[in-house]
């Protein structure tokens, strides 16, 4: 068997998208799960990190309602 050689910029490409697919995973997945998951290994409970991963939804929404509002007084 031999070692096939790829140039740095395939690998770039193959590892962005190798990361890409883990965020498009790890974005479907429900809050509860992911806390469970992140949990793992973490000096915090899953109920601490689904109460912070709530807060951070919470907030993330409610910046793209300002974003939202802003373009439409600018409009």
């Amino acid at each position: 068997m031999s070692a096939q050689v790829i140039t740095r910029d395939e690998a770039i490409r193959n590892a962005r998208a190798a990361l890409d697919a883990a965020r498009r995973r790890r974005d479907s997945m429900p809050i509860r799960q992911a806390a469970e998951a992140a949990a793992i290994g973490s000096t915090k409970t899953a109920d601490e990190i689904e109460l912070i991963l709530r807060r951070l939804h919470r907030q993330a929404a409610a910046q793209r309602g300002q974003g939202e509002q802003q373009l439409a007084d600018a409009a």
